[in-house]
């Protein structure tokens, strides 16, 4: 039975699940392996606190990925194909772990997320 997002191990369940559909999806894969060259060891617990600031107020992130993702879009195309993407995996990866209140949070949330940095990539 699916429960609600409530702790840092949901939010560790929900990234890790979600990194490895984006690593191995052909329109997403490569950016991280081939462009931004992420290093996984250092980006998933960034994206622990980042989510885990959003959803459950740990306030333990602090950094600009506006402006990362914005130099990332001169490297490469970022384009509504890829955010639709990155949101459909998202989404599909919250729908299947998890069932409630943050859980609709997160949904919502990467939604504007997505569409504030589309904005911003479009008009830097």
């Amino acid at each position: 039975m699916k429960s609600d997002i409530t702790s840092r191990k949901d939010i560790e369940l929900l990234v890790d699940t979600f990194y490895e559909k984006v690593r191995s999806n052909p329109e997403l894969g490569y950016i991280f392996k081939d462009v931004a060259k992420i290093n996984w060891e250092t980006h998933l617990p960034r994206m622990y606190s980042f989510w885990g600031s959003i959803l459950l107020g740990e306030y333990s992130y602090s950094g600009n990925p506006m402006q990362k993702h914005i130099a990332l879009s001169k490297l490469t195309a970022i384009t509504n194909t890829e955010f639709s993407m990155w949101l459909r995996l998202f989404t599909e990866t919250v729908d299947k772990l998890f069932t409630g209140e943050k859980a609709t949070e997160a949904k919502v949330r990467a939604e504007n997320i997505a569409r504030l940095m589309m904005h911003n990539i479009q008009t830097a």
